[in-house]
């Protein structure tokens, strides 16, 4: 074995650690110089940021969808619907959410502007994406579609969250069904979640090893985006 000096030693190992550090996953939705200070606070900045994450996020998901193991619970409902009513994928996940947010109503949440974005965008983002990604020749490959398709999901969602330009649809009805209720958030996210996951597999959408990489690994991938976000912030406020 090659002998390594003890200074290049030490910077590699001060290299790792800066690493490990960096993606050490959050706890908290860090405040960034581009958290508006209320639902509709809009600057240039601010939209773009907000438009180009929830299109990576559509971009996301529909590698996902294309890896064909099995899709997130919410397009496993998109597509079941979709087989049903001969609308696309992007159509049929604009109509779902418009109908999450009819349900907002009656529980007093009202959108904002990110949640109206949310609605839109994301769904274009599905359909160009399924329209454009090539459907891998292996499971093997499909795995790794997965892996990449969550990892998108959530530095996309991390970005979105930060803009605070209110929640997505499905995001809000958690929240105000937790206000409501008393019940966890994290019992409620498991009943929508698997509410849509059971409409959509019994409509015919595609349950799988995706399916399951997506529960298992996205709250992960979000909060260490949302580190490296806070990181990335921090040393931009004291530089």
């Amino acid at each position: 074995m090659d002998y390594i000096p003890q200074d290049e030693r030490l910077v590699r190992y001060s290299c790792q650690m800066r690493i490990i550090d960096l993606l050490r996953p959050h706890r908290t939705i860090p405040r960034t110089r581009w958290t508006a200070k209320s639902r509709w606070d809009l600057s240039f900045y601010r939209v773009s940021i907000l438009s180009t994450a929830l299109l990576i996020f559509g971009l996301g998901d529909a590698i996902i969808i294309q890896s064909h193991t099995g899709n997130a619970p919410w397009s496993v409902f998109a597509q079941g619907l979709a087989k049903h009513t001969g609308f696309n994928l992007g159509t049929c996940t604009f109509i779902i959410s418009g109908f999450i947010l009819l349900m907002w109503w009656p529980l007093g949440e009202r959108p904002g502007f990110g949640t109206l974005a949310n609605m839109l965008l994301i769904p274009i983002g599905i359909q160009l994406g399924v329209d454009t990604f090539p459907v891998p020749h292996s499971v093997g490959i499909g795995i790794v579609y997965d892996f990449i398709g969550v990892a998108l999901v959530g530095i996309a969602s991390s970005l979105y969250i930060t803009c605070g330009l209110g929640p997505g649809p499905r995001d809000g009805l958690m929240t105000s069904l937790h206000k409501k209720t008393g019940i966890r958030v994290s019992r409620i996210r498991l009943m929508i979640e698997g509410g849509a996951l059971i409409c959509g597999w019994a409509l015919g959408g595609r349950f799988g090893i995706g399916t399951a990489l997506f529960a298992l690994f996205i709250g992960q991938s979000i909060a260490i985006s949302l580190g490296v976000l806070a990181k990335l912030n921090h040393k931009h406020q004291t530089s």
